[in-house]
């Protein structure tokens, strides 16, 4: 193995960022979305490692932009798997709720957690070690790891460098605000030079970062319409890039059959959801976080849209059971 080394990916949606720790033992965390897969596999391996010689791949959470190549690396290569064990308990019992996939729409295929990871746990790759840390908000179930010997932190979707992650109010609670919070604060007490979060450029300065999304939370507990929309312009940005884009004529259908729209209209703005429909685009437009073209939505971040023949497979924790684990 060559010199030791922390590689950080900034990857395009629909994948998160990728972090591979270069050691004795390489560690791999988060995998990206299931379409990107292949890309997934070809930047490990143009660091010089080859797949098979991953030691262990470590999820921050379960969403399906972070865990969508754990499938195709356990099956080919026999990658072994970790997460916290609340999202392992779910993962494993093909939990219909696991990766919050159906509710959003977003396909993932099986994989098994191998190891179940608690708070405080330690994860070694040789060389380094990376301390786990439980910083729930954005999931229950999410980790951050923590090398002290570089003072390196690889926070997930807890916060960005100028952003902070969604929560979701119905799935993980509605006091994420305060958990993000908390999170916040533990992190705080660390010794911290650089750190790399799930979506954006590596953080330089992870103080500043911390304590903006401490103060943006801040905001968020006393107007909490603003968790909702931050949440909603973020689900609808991710679907339209799944999609790459709706026509106008498909929108009223497809996210009257959302649960995720159904519960944010009726639930956060009291709206019927054939009324809310039309709230939610002008706000898409006037955010800037969509536009118009040729009759269709498109999505304004940069982004891969994923293959029709991969997104028409549709594979969803609910199917995991009854196809086998690697069917």
């Amino acid at each position: 193995m060559k010199k030791s080394s922390i590689i950080f990916f900034e990857r395009q949606f629909p994948s998160a960022n990728m972090i591979l720790i270069k050691d004795q033992f390489p560690i791999l965390i988060d995998t990206g979305f299931g379409s990107d897969v292949k890309n997934t596999e070809q930047l490990v391996k143009d660091e010089g490692v080859s797949p098979e010689e991953l030691h262990l791949i470590v999820n921050t959470h379960y969403h399906s932009d972070h865990v969508g190549g754990n499938y195709y690396l356990q099956k080919n290569y026999g990658v072994p798997i970790a997460a916290h064990k609340w999202d392992a308990e779910l993962i494993n019992s093909c939990d219909p709720e696991s990766c919050s996939s159906e509710w959003l729409d977003q396909p993932v295929e099986p994989y098994r957690v191998d190891r179940k990871l608690s708070d405080n746990d330690e994860i070694h790759a040789g060389s380094r070690t990376l301390k786990v840390l439980h910083t729930p908000g954005h999931t229950l179930g999410h980790i951050s790891l923590y090398n002290p010997e570089e003072e390196i932190l690889i926070c997930g979707d807890l916060f960005h460098k100028s952003d902070i992650g969604w929560l979701n109010i119905f799935r993980e609670g509605v006091s994420s605000i305060q958990r993000s919070l908390e999170s916040l604060d533990r992190l705080s007490t660390l010794p911290i030079q650089k750190a790399y979060s799930g979506h954006g450029p590596q953080i330089d300065n992870p103080i500043a970062s911390i304590d903006a999304a401490r103060k943006r939370f801040e905001k968020w507990l006393k107007t909490p319409e603003k968790v909702s929309w931050h949440a909603l312009k973020r689900i609808f940005a991710f679907t339209l890039i799944m999609k790459n884009g709706l026509a106008k004529e498909e929108i009223d259908n497809y996210l009257l059959n959302c649960g995720w729209f159904q519960d944010f209209a009726r639930y956060s703005f009291q709206c019927q959801p054939e009324e809310f429909i039309q709230i939610l685009l002008d706000e898409m437009i006037r955010s800037g976080a969509a536009s118009w073209n040729n009759n269709h939505l498109i999505a304004t971040a940069p982004y891969q849209a994923p293959q029709k023949e991969w997104l028409d497979k549709n594979i969803m924790p609910k199917d995991w059971k009854t196809q086998g684990l690697f069917t």
